[in-house]
């Protein structure tokens, strides 16, 4: 497993703390390697083998090769409880990669002339966002992009208050028990966008720190920021008129037929919700965040493949179907000063999009959730693998690396004998 995976799960998708009273030891077996995979028949009785193997509840991969989704396929359950079968179809939220929606998001709002990345956010805020730490620093688009703006999440903020438990789930479980015992969050209503930003961000708010700041000016230093990305999706609704989700959804989701997915709970067909667990056998109940821009895309794996194509052929210039040429290179090309990265997490980034080893690159995690997504930069190839298994406790971090690294071994012998 290479140490940008490490990160990615460990310490910047979801900055979710570690627990360890609830989550399994135990990985369910050894995992076999993946071992001369040449045909899609082969890879797909590998990854039904990995499934027996693991406390992997369900999952589902899709693979592009050149032009074309080559593989897409799903395996073990959404619903163990009611053996209810992973499907292509099978919702999911997919966490922090929804940063790469944002990233689109904002490549789309540029090309319509809302703002640049050189545009200072208070000039597009209806109120004054100011580090009180470096009151004359300006913050730019292109700091929240690349999460070097100098807001910071504060991680017992972040979890507590900005994650809910939806009202009508049901809390009388182990799943919900942990989720609101352990971790804080609440059952309630989501909050505003805006009400939670200015909670945050405004002096009056109250979920102020100084804390909620850096020391370092704008563009000086590289700190992963979820409430940056949730700011960033605020900043769309207000150039637009339109909340961040209805926006992505005219923008990005139907221009793809990215039918099945959103950012609206309400609009998503619960029938294929998966369920979400901690352990094979603690099932969470559905929850959200306020933040939501930064990680609350709900979506399938056959929605994520018309996704994952496009950016493919995007990264290559072989794409308009979202936008221009120029706004495909915008959202990959490098934004960063070398070494402003950590150089043991990435190379560089565009927006929100991570480079290292020639992939573009991002990941999430969140409560039974896991996902990544990566990309040739030279644009042969790519895959996303997403499931309803959990990273973020303690004792089920390195089940989740072990899965990774064998999916992404599985998929890349597959590509070189295709």
């Amino acid at each position: 497993m290479t140490t940008l995976s490490r990160i990615l799960v460990l310490s910047i998708l979801s900055i979710i703390l570690t627990f360890t009273s609830c989550s399994s030891n135990d990985d369910g077996g050894t995992i076999p390697e993946p071992f001369s995979i040449k045909t899609a028949a082969e890879l797909n009785a590998y990854l039904d083998d990995m499934a027996k193997a693991t406390d992997v509840p369900g999952f589902a991969i899709s693979v592009v090769k050149g032009n074309s989704i080559v593989y897409q396929e799903s395996f073990g359950y959404a619903n163990i409880q009611n053996q209810v079968a992973y499907t292509n179809t099978t919702i999911n939220s997919i966490a922090s990669t929804s940063k790469t929606f944002v990233g689109a998001a904002v490549a789309k709002a540029i090309e319509q002339g809302h703002f640049t990345l050189e545009t200072d956010i208070n000039d597009l805020l209806p109120f004054s966002i100011t580090n009180p730490k470096q009151p004359e620093g300006i913050i730019r688009i292109k700091h929240l992009v690349t999460h070097t703006s100098g807001l910071l999440d504060r991680p017992e903020v972040y979890l507590a208050y900005n994650y809910h438990i939806l009202p009508g789930e049901n809390i009388n479980n182990a799943g919900a028990g942990i989720l609101m015992n352990e971790i804080g969050i609440e059952q309630r209503e989501g909050y505003s966008l805006e009400d939670f930003l200015a909670a945050y961000f405004l002096e009056d708010g109250d979920l102020y720190s100084l804390d909620n700041f850096a020391d370092t000016p704008p563009g000086s230093t590289w700190a992963y920021s979820n409430l940056a990305t949730g700011l960033t999706g605020y900043i769309i609704e207000t150039v637009t008129g339109q909340s961040f989700d209805e926006y992505v959804k005219e923008n990005i989701l139907l221009p793809l037929q990215m039918n099945a997915s959103s950012y609206n709970y309400s609009e998503i067909n619960t029938d294929e919700m998966a369920t979400r667990y901690i352990n094979n056998n603690t099932p969470l109940p559905m929850y959200a965040n306020d933040s939501y821009p930064e990680g609350g895309l709900y979506t399938s794996n056959e929605d994520m493949g018309k996704y994952l194509l496009d950016m493919v052929n995007g990264i290559k210039g072989e794409s308009s179907l979202l936008f221009s040429e120029e706004a495909y290179e915008m959202l990959f090309d490098p934004q960063l000063a070398d070494g402003l990265v950590p150089l043991d997490f990435a190379e560089n980034q565009g927006l929100f999009w991570y480079f290292k080893d020639g992939k573009a690159i991002h990941g999430g995690n969140s409560f039974g959730v896991s996902t990544h997504l990566e990309i040739e930069q030279n644009g042969a190839s790519g895959f996303i693998f997403m499931s309803n298994m959990d990273a973020s406790f303690s004792g089920n971090t390195q089940n989740y690396l072990a899965v990774q690294e064998k999916v992404s071994k599985a998929i890349k012998e597959y590509l070189a004998a295709n």
